[in-house]
């Protein structure tokens, strides 16, 4: 019999769970990064203009990125397919918004100004790496094709 709310995923499936693990460090570094500009000045920088980050960028990444990861905890748990699908949506704003912010930073080149410029390459390039390794992961697990 089949659950309301439509199909679910199959039990033991390793590709949510690495999905789940890319999330994770993505998140992890995130925070990191996102210490650095908090202790580089980055909130007192905001009404002087000197970041290329407005703070509405800066704080809305982060948390979609875990009400995503919530909703992704809600499909891990029960199986059903459209959570995988609702976390996909989420986090597909969230890459947006953090593709928005890595162009941001690319474009401060020598020419950085504010906290952003204090942000590791190494930091940085794991934080896009594990992101986008968790969207491909989401999206195939949401699409059902590692059966």
């Amino acid at each position: 019999m089949r659950p309301m709310g439509g199909e679910t995923y199959r039990e033991g499936a390793f590709v949510p769970i690495v999905a789940l693990a890319a999330w994770l460090l993505a998140a992890f570094v995130g925070i990191y990064l996102l210490y650095r500009w908090l202790s580089g000045g980055g909130l007192r920088r905001q009404d002087t203009k000197v970041t290329r980050f407005p703070i509405a960028l800066i704080f809305s990444h982060p948390v979609l990125a875990v009400t995503g990861l919530g909703v992704w905890a809600a499909f891990l748990t029960t199986g059903q397919r459209w959570y995988a699908w609702a976390a996909f949506f989420v986090l597909t704003v969230v890459a947006l918004l953090g593709f928005t912010m890595f162009t941001r930073w690319l474009g401060g080149g020598r020419h950085a100004r504010g906290a952003e410029r204090r942000f590791p390459t190494l930091a940085v390039t794991l934080h896009g790496l594990a992101g986008v390794s968790a969207f491909v992961l989401v999206l195939l697990a949401a699409t059902g094709i590692p059966r």
